[in-house]
């Protein structure tokens, strides 16, 4: 959602500069800043904006410089003239001096109100399109690499599961000896059979299958989810939640020391994808 975009405008009478920065946020929060005469188009604006950046913290700016000699304000004249001859009754003084005095008075200057002119704020509106474009692209750059990174990060997680599917073998082995060591130290003899039937129950107990099954299809879901042109952070970040899980019930069960280094592995890839993915619309 980073990005920022910035126009110029150089017109008969005077110089628009357009500024536009765009930062992360759960929705759009626009922030606009313009002269005056052009608020009655503030609501267009913003409009135009949300079009076509959907989320984000946005501020958006519009400068006017005034470069010709066009100007709308004007000396009342028949205002400062009076202020003069007043002035001159109370004081005597120089006329440059009073007339100083006088153009600081109430209604000394005549500010008409200017209209927009149409052909002008078509020109505006372009340049307003032009660095919502120049956002676009940079946005897009950032998603690109952004989306590398995802996908990355993902086959990581994915070639770690596939250790951790490599291991499980050894891993429920390992537990089998450890009870049955445990067994052997009590020194007590025991039923086989039910001994057997304590040991299947206790290794399900700590079976991993589903959740080895359920991650693998989250990380070819999140994949799948790169692919879409659709905004879909929100939905990237429902799934890594739910590859978080997984991953946690893995290092729950697991149950055996280099299993769980592998599940620690796996946990700091997707913290890297959680913290990137609040990047993404």
């Amino acid at each position: 959602m980073t990005g920022y975009g910035k126009s110029v405008l150089q017109l008969p009478t005077k110089k628009i500069s357009i500024e536009i920065k765009s930062l992360n946020s759960k929705n759009l929060d626009l922030n606009a800043r313009m002269p005056s005469i052009y608020r009655e188009k503030e609501l267009g604006i913003r409009k135009l904006i949300a079009s076509k950046l959907v989320r984000g913290k946005v501020d958006f700016s519009l400068y006017m410089e005034i470069t010709g000699e066009e100007t709308s304000s004007q000396v009342n004249k028949p205002v400062v003239k009076q202020y003069i001859e007043q002035l001159k009754d109370i004081v005597n003084g120089d006329e440059t001096e009073l007339l100083k005095m006088a153009v600081r008075m109430p209604d000394a200057l005549n500010t008409e109100r200017e209209e927009i002119d149409e052909d002008e704020w078509k020109t505006i509106e372009d340049g307003i399109n032009s660095a919502l474009d120049k956002i676009h692209t940079y946005r897009t750059e950032e998603g690109n690499a952004l989306e590398n990174d995802f996908r990355n990060r993902i086959k990581n997680i994915d070639a770690l599961l596939e250790q951790v599917i490599a291991m499980d073998p050894e891993r429920i082995e390992n537990v089998r000896e450890r009870l049955n060591r445990g067994i052997a130290e009590l020194k007590e003899k025991v039923d086989e059979n039910r001994f057997e039937q304590e040991l299947v129950y206790y290794i399900e107990k700590f079976d991993i299958t589903e959740e080895k099954v359920r991650l693998h299809n989250h990380l070819e879901y999140f994949e799948k989810s790169l692919d879409s042109n659709d905004s879909n952070g929100k939905k990237l970040g429902f799934i890594g939640q739910e590859i978080g899980r997984e991953i946690n019930t893995i290092g729950s069960k697991a149950n055996y020391a280099p299993m769980q280094k592998l599940v620690v592995q796996m946990k700091d890839e997707l913290e890297k994808i959680k913290e990137q993915l609040l990047n993404v619309l």
